[in-house]
């Protein structure tokens, strides 16, 4: 079918637009990159930073040199790895049971859950609870807390229920359990919810750092993002000597630490984009 002039003009704009945006998104990223692998002189230069001039590796072996930084990568590879793991197996085992439209009380269960998403006890009573629980000083401080995501457990919980029940009935049958019927039915077939929630947690579990600043005191077990935090917010340089080094500035350092902490992700995220859009949209359907 063959689109009208308003069609096509529509189609333009919008594709000028999202260039638009695409163009916005990235330049932050592109900047930065060219600023860490630009030389001293360069990396101090106002203004737009779009290609590495006179190139430099001097920031990223420095910052590959900081201990600090290797603890950083270790703590938050060990949150973002065993949290994501964690949270997608408990998201999973609360989501099924409310799949089923036989549970007693189901609705009542599902808007008290909810109802965590609009309120909670604050700071002060999440501090005591994680006091009380020995968990203060430690990794699992971070990862304790943050076991449930109440929207990501409701969207994994409307992808169970479009799954037909016949073919749960037809396993039960041949003498399956729930535990089977989990594991061998309902978990092949819900990849794409489940590759997006790990991808959402994950993203979630790597960029956080309020929790690790209350909780955590021992600066060995600090994650990654709270270093960068003391480098680029708070302007605090522990461990790199850039006044001594000739081949660095800050700002080159920043710049390093800022494409150290967000690569990983990045890395990551194209194996799973495959099933985030099926994931989403699959899992909104049904209420």
């Amino acid at each position: 079918m063959q689109m009208t002039t308003g069609e096509k003009l529509f189609q333009v704009l919008l594709l000028v637009g999202i260039s638009l945006l695409c163009i916005v998104m990235m330049y932050p990223f592109v900047h930065e990159l060219a600023v860490s692998l630009s030389s001293p002189t360069e990396a101090l230069r106002q203004g737009i930073h779009l290609i590495p001039k006179e190139f430099s590796f001097g920031a990223y072996k420095e910052v590959f040199s900081s201990k600090d930084i290797w603890n950083g990568m270790g703590s938050s590879l060990f949150r973002t790895i065993i949290g994501t793991v964690l949270m997608v197996f408990f998201m999973m085992l609360g989501a099924y049971p409310l799949s089923k439209k036989h549970l007693p009380h189901r609705n009542f269960y599902t808007m008290f859950i909810v109802f965590t998403m609009f309120f909670s006890g604050g700071l002060i009573p999440t501090y005591l609870l994680v006091k009380s629980l020995h968990l203060v000083d430690s990794r699992w401080a971070l990862i304790v807390p943050c076991l449930i995501n109440t929207f990501s457990m409701l969207i994994l919980r409307n992808f169970f229920m479009a799954i037909p029940e016949e073919l749960e009935e037809s396993a039960k049958m041949d003498g399956a359990n729930d535990i089977i019927v989990l594991a061998r039915i309902i978990v092949p077939l819900s990849l794409p919810i489940l590759a997006t929630i790990a991808l959402w947690s994950a993203v979630f579990h790597w960029n956080a750092w309020f929790d690790s600043l209350i909780y955590v005191q021992d600066p060995t077990k600090q994650v990654l993002q709270i270093y960068l935090r003391k480098l680029v917010v708070s302007n605090e340089d522990t461990s790199l000597q850039t006044l001594m080094n000739p081949y660095v500035t800050g700002e080159s350092i920043k710049a390093a630490v800022i494409m150290f902490v967000t690569m990983p992700i990045l890395i990551v995220y194209p194996f799973l984009q495959k099933y985030f859009v099926k994931g989403v949209m699959v899992g909104s359907l049904k209420g």
